[in-house]
């Protein structure tokens, strides 16, 4: 799909559809952009009463001797209640209009609000639109296919095409996430991951890859990476992308993302209801992978260390055992009282190797990694977990303005009780279900140098949805993407 702007209405090109936006009111609905040349279409229409303007609400209409062929009425909602994000889920209610339907080109009029710049509102309405025109369908038939033939869509109203372009780039980086994710487990593996950091490096000249096999692994002493990988027939890996947007500045981030490509719970086996999504338990290996391409894309002027941890929580004669003690990277020993509590293992791994091998002046680690934190904030948050205020405020107002909210917990040192172990520096999982997401996080925790600024976004609720919502056609959200690049900017 290809975005153009139109700064004037009256000039706007033909197209098959034009998307008008309306404000809903107490009674009825109100234009929240003018045009003079289809008043006297949509006033019968309002009139009538059939259309309330709520938000995400639609209705078709079909024009004669008009620029288009087709007209659809479009809610956005009261105008008080119109943000950025209303504007994303309103207009991707009327991309989903367009799927399965041979209009190729369509003409999106902004609406005009008081509270929201015209670059706000560029943003977010292309944001909604681009966002909502992936569909995952690879493995539908012919006839069960329902693709979008959209090819040209026109902002009207817009002044700037970089602000839509920039969302095209940054979207390269979202659906190749979700790509990955909503691939099978069978093709998507560690050697998948790996991959396709090599292809971003052949893409990108500002991006390098490096890739430590499992024979590396053991070199380095990586023992939880390792312990996790023992049971599956496929090695381990350790993928490593650094990418250069702001070669001049010593100024560095690191990102980890947890990349198990299926997690069977291995000896402490997932069951039945829980086991059938496990392919998505690389969503946050999949985001940081993703963020490199739209970092890349869209030229980010930042630099960009992503570590990704790679393996199968597979289960054999091979696999690690409940009871026993591994010793980490750092040196630190752990008791594995969970082995379906193996994400924070891998992790511990590359965030202590990530530190020692890049020194970054912040880290940040994503990981679809427990089911508490759904059961606490369901999908519309992910948890945030950091040391560091300043951080977290940067990242939270990066998730109002990119629609990938956050929500802070907490790390008080009274949790580390739950974690000690006995028999090692420290166990895998709470000696008690209460607080998992935060047990998990205290975990991490004990891996980053005290100094260094660090957050870990539990991202298990918002990677993969239990079925499409708002903009995302599929269940793979691609979480964590948007999310970032937002948040480098704003430490620029």
């Amino acid at each position: 799909m290809q975005f153009q702007v139109c700064p004037s209405v009256s000039k706007r090109p033909k197209a098959d559809l034009i998307v008008v936006p309306f404000f809903k009111l107490k009674k009825g609905a109100d234009f929240a952009a003018n045009l003079p040349d289809l008043k006297g279409v949509i006033h019968p229409i309002l009139k009538a009463g059939d259309f309330n303007g709520k938000e995400g609400s639609t209705m078709l209409a079909y024009l004669t001797g008009k620029t288009e062929k087709r007209l659809l009425l479009l809610g956005l909602g009261e105008e008080k209640s119109c943000t950025m994000e209303a504007l994303r889920r309103s207009y991707s209610a009327a991309m989903k209009r367009c799927q399965g339907n041979e209009w190729i080109s369509v003409n999106f009029v902004l609406p005009k609000l008081g509270k929201l710049e015209i670059h706000e509102v560029t943003r977010a309405v292309s944001e909604g639109i681009a966002l909502s025109s992936y569909v995952y369908d690879q493995w539908k038939s012919k006839e069960g296919k329902k693709p979008f033939h959209v090819k040209k869509a026109t902002l009207v109203g817009a002044k700037d095409l970089k602000i839509a372009k920039k969302t095209l780039g940054i979207l390269t980086g979202v659906n190749l996430a979700r790509d990955l994710i909503n691939g099978n487990a069978l093709d998507v593996t560690p050697e998948t991951l790996a991959s396709e950091a090599k292809k971003l490096a052949r893409n990108f000249p500002s991006v390098k890859a490096t890739i430590l096999n499992k024979k590396q692994l053991e070199k380095e002493k990586m023992g939880l990476l390792l312990a996790v990988g023992s049971g599956s027939r496929i090695d381990p890996a350790l993928v490593m992308l650094e990418y250069k947007g702001a070669p001049l500045l010593k100024d560095l981030t690191m990102v980890v993302g947890k990349g198990i490509t299926f997690d069977t719970g291995g000896i402490n086996l997932k069951p039945t209801n829980f086991i059938e999504d496990m392919r998505a338990d690389m969503g946050g290996a999949a985001a940081a992978i993703g963020l490199i391409q739209a970092a890349a894309s869209i030229k980010l002027k930042a630099n960009i260390a992503v570590v990704v941890p790679t393996t199968e929580n597979a289960m054999d004669a091979h696999s690690y055992k409940p009871g026993d003690v591994y010793r980490s990277y750092s040196g630190k020993t752990v008791e594995i009282t969970n082995t379906d509590a193996e994400g924070r293992l891998v992790l511990a791994d590359a965030l202590s190797y990530g530190q020692k091998r890049f020194n970054p002046d912040r880290i940040i680690d994503m990981a679809t990694l427990t089911g508490a934190i759904v059961i606490a904030l369901g999908d519309v948050r992910a948890g945030l977990f950091s040391n560091n205020e300043k951080l977290s405020k940067l990242c939270e107002k990066a998730g109002d303005t990119t629609g990938e909210k956050v929500w802070r917990m907490p790390l008080d040192s009274e949790y580390m009780a739950l974690m000690k172990s006995d028999i090692a520096d420290i166990r895998n999982s709470g000696k008690k279900r209460a607080a998992g997401s935060v047990t998990a996080a205290i975990f991490l925790q004990e891996f980053i140098k005290k100094k260094t600024p660090w957050i870990h976004l539990d991202i298990a609720g918002t990677a993969f949805l239990d079925s499409p919502k708002d903009y995302h056609l599929s269940q793979a959200s691609g979480a964590g993407v948007r999310l970032l690049i937002e948040l480098l900017e704003c430490l620029e």
